[in-house]
């Protein structure tokens, strides 16, 4: 694995505003990077793959036990009334459309899984359009070697699993109006599910309600049977019509009710627990196990997203740790053993890279 740099594309901001790309440049930070990419050799993607499918193994193995173990479920902190809709919904098989995992990866050791986002994973319209479309950008001119690939077939896979899988009837995509990242992704998964042959309708989240039936309806009074979202299932849970999605009329959810239990980071405790020494996994314990480490660890809330709330502890930086403000941690903590990102160097310092290969439908399809 090496970071590769040149020049950015021209006019790569307004390509990403001509394909919809909202968030490419937030105001806060940098977001989409044209001048740099990371090279593999193929032996390093063969490993990421192999350690992908792996987990996702495990993953599964790990769900089958949290749906017959209550214990668990408390763990994790799902909400006590979802516990009988998981098991349901993992009873039925219901699909699971797409998981991310994050690793730390250098090249040298195997990839160490840091995160498994099993429900609402992020950057998915980046890594099956964008990333793609900058690929053949740049092997069309001539910017990267001749033969060059991508580990991606992201885009198809999505559109393959909308086709195997699909109901009958319109599909309903939805996600905040105020979220330019979350309407980017649903309206991309809308998209995907209109080139499956699917009758899709995207709808704001803001303007779904509850019928006088008791069924999920959108503005015009449709009821809604099958429900893709860029919204995290234990936010939905906790909202007043959450209950709802509890009942045997409930629409079809993508992704479905048993994701739950891969959205808690209390499954990395889970996994360590299952499959102990596995090279692919970092220890990890919840916060209130005496055998936690209080040095050399990461200290996660079970919900946090992107960052927040977390704390490292490591008596190698400055007063010893470095944290990120945030909302998250009412819910308890899991505490894991620190391995630090591959530095590359950049032109302003160290450039950290986090690794992120994708799960659709069942299979590994991807790179970011």
């Amino acid at each position: 694995m090496r970071r590769m740099t040149l020049a950015g594309r021209p006019d790569w901001r307004g390509l990403a505003d001509r394909l919809g790309f909202l968030h490419h440049t937030p105001v806060f930070a940098p977001y989409w990077t044209d001048d740099a990419c990371y090279r593999f050799d193929p032996v390093e993607v063969d490993a990421l793959r192999t350690a992908t499918t792996d987990l996702w193994d495990m993953c599964l193995a790990f769900v089958e036990r949290a749906c017959r173990d209550e214990e668990i479920l408390h763990s994790l902190r799902l909400v006590p009334s979802s516990w009988d809709g998981v098991r349901a919904s993992w009873l039925r098989r219901d699909p699971s459309l797409v998981t991310r995992f994050d690793f730390a990866h250098d090249g040298e050791g195997p990839p160490k899984l840091h995160e498994c986002n099993g429900d609402t994973p992020g950057t998915l319209f980046e890594a099956s359009v964008f990333q793609w479309i900058w690929f053949e950008d740049r092997l069309a001119g001539g910017q990267l070697p001749p033969g060059s690939d991508q580990f991606n077939r992201l885009h198809a896979a999505l559109v393959e699993a909308f086709a195997s899988t699909g109901g009958d009837g319109t599909l309903h995509a939805t996600a905040s109006a105020g979220n330019d990242e979350d309407r980017v992704w649903a309206r991309y998964l809308a998209d995907c599910a209109r080139q499956a042959g699917r009758d899709v309708r995207f709808i704001d989240i803001e303007e779904i309600g509850i019928d006088a039936a008791g069924r999920f309806a959108d503005d015009t009074a449709e009821p809604i049977r099958e429900l893709v979202k860029a919204y995290r299932l234990e936010l939905l849970l906790r909202e007043p019509f959450g209950p709802f999605l509890l009942e045997l009329d409930a629409p079809r959810l993508l992704e479905p009710l048993w994701k739950l239990v891969l959205s808690s980071k209390g499954a990395l405790v889970w996994l360590w627990r299952m499959f102990p020494g596995h090279p692919n996994l970092l220890p990890c314990w919840f916060a209130d196990d005496p055998a936690a480490p209080t040095d050399s660890c990461a200290v996660k809330p079970l919900f946090s997203i992107k960052g927040r709330n977390v704390t490292l502890l490591d008596a190698s930086m400055p007063n010893g740790s470095v944290a990120t403000a945030g909302p998250c941690g009412d819910e308890g903590f899991v505490v894991q053993a620190l391995h630090r990102l591959p530095a590359f160097p950049g032109p302003a310092g160290a450039i950290h890279a986090s690794v992120s290969t994708w799960i659709v439908a069942g299979r590994a399809e991807g790179l970011g």
